[in-house]
């Protein structure tokens, strides 16, 4: 038979309601009893009771995570299970429990007040992706304490934390005229793609904007994007001597047709791309990267949330973890 919260007061020689405010951390019992009791707790082997404790207290202990997770958008990309890593390990040792569920924009503007109004979550995580100017106007006018991981491409007055990635394509650039290469190009994702085009913005801001006509190429953020994006450069009258690549498929893609090309890498064209997985290790030559850690901006994300169910007025729009370069043949120095 389970241990009872009264068999707990009892040995302890408290009332119920001491114990109660032990479990939640109350401020208002001394750190004393609060050891007295917590030591009890171990001895018996006591387990809350988390779903009484949320009918009591009215909370759940419990935050939404919503992301499109379909196949084709969230299992192709690796960020998101870092991030959702990282708000695991972070709620969990505060004692929230994690419930992640598939959403887009349309589905959650249509569905909003049952996902979001509802009491079966204290707080809610979006992924940047299930945001839209509709679903940010609902999110102003909700009570729901919530951060929008990634800052939304539009003016907006939303609760968000984003990595900088304007940063992380200077730090690209810069790294590559440190090592001698003049001749830069970047290969990235279509227009709509935020990520991407603000990695371009940073790299253009460092190159004062100077970039070859041809030396700028877009399409499908895969692997035979990268490969035709490199296939058109080589074409070129005159070829870049470095490429940055938008993410790691458009790297993989475009290292393979070098190769198949005859182009020496970093010797005939060095190569950069973003973040450390899951190609730039197993690639010969191992890449350079500018990495963001995602990990560690799931953790900020968490921690923000639950401040937020503490003080609903908390509001922050800010860039955290900043890139860091991590250099590897693929951009050897040239002599």
């Amino acid at each position: 038979m389970s241990v009872t919260i009264q068999e707990v007061a009892e040995a302890a020689g408290v009332s119920k309601a001491t114990v109660s405010k032990v479990l939640h951390k109350s401020y208002s019992i001394s750190q004393e009893t609060c050891d007295r009791v917590n030591a009890v707790i171990k001895e018996l082997g006591y387990q809350p009771n988390r779903r009484a404790q949320s009918f009591a207290t009215g909370a759940t202990k419990t935050i939404l995570f919503l992301a499109e997770m379909q196949h084709g958008v969230g299992f192709d990309n690796p960020h998101l299970f870092e991030i959702m890593a990282g708000v695991e390990n972070a709620l969990s040792e505060k004692g929230y429990g994690l419930i992640v569920q598939h959403s887009t924009a349309v589905e959650l503007l249509r569905h909003f007040d049952e996902l979001l109004q509802g009491s079966y979550v204290d707080g809610v995580i979006l992924h940047a992706s299930v945001v839209s100017k509709d679903v940010a106007i609902c999110l102003a006018h909700t009570e729901l304490p919530y951060i929008v991981v990634g800052a939304p491409d539009f003016s907006n007055q939303l609760c968000w934390i984003d990595t900088n990635n304007s940063v992380a394509g200077q730090i690209a650039v810069t790294h590559l005229r440190r090592n001698g290469y003049d001749r830069i190009a970047f290969i990235g994702g279509p227009k709509e793609d935020t990520i991407s085009a603000h990695r371009l913005n940073g790299a253009l801001a460092t190159l004062n904007e100077k970039i070859p006509a041809g030396y700028l190429r877009e399409g499908p953020p895969t692997s035979e994007g990268g490969a035709a994006a490199a296939r058109a450069l080589l074409a070129l009258p005159m070829q870049p001597n470095a490429v940055i690549c938008a993410n790691q498929y458009i790297a993989f893609g475009c290292v393979n047709e070098l190769k198949v090309s005859g182009i020496r890498i970093p010797e005939d064209m060095a190569v950069i791309t973003f973040d450390d997985f899951p190609f730039s290790k197993i690639i010969e030559p191992q890449l350079s990267v500018v990495n963001l850690d995602m990990f560690d901006m799931g953790e900020q994300a968490a921690k923000v949330v639950l401040r937020r169910i503490r003080t609903p007025q908390y509001l922050v729009q800010s860039q955290t973890t900043l890139p860091i370069l991590i250099e590897r043949q693929s951009t050897k120095k040239l002599l």
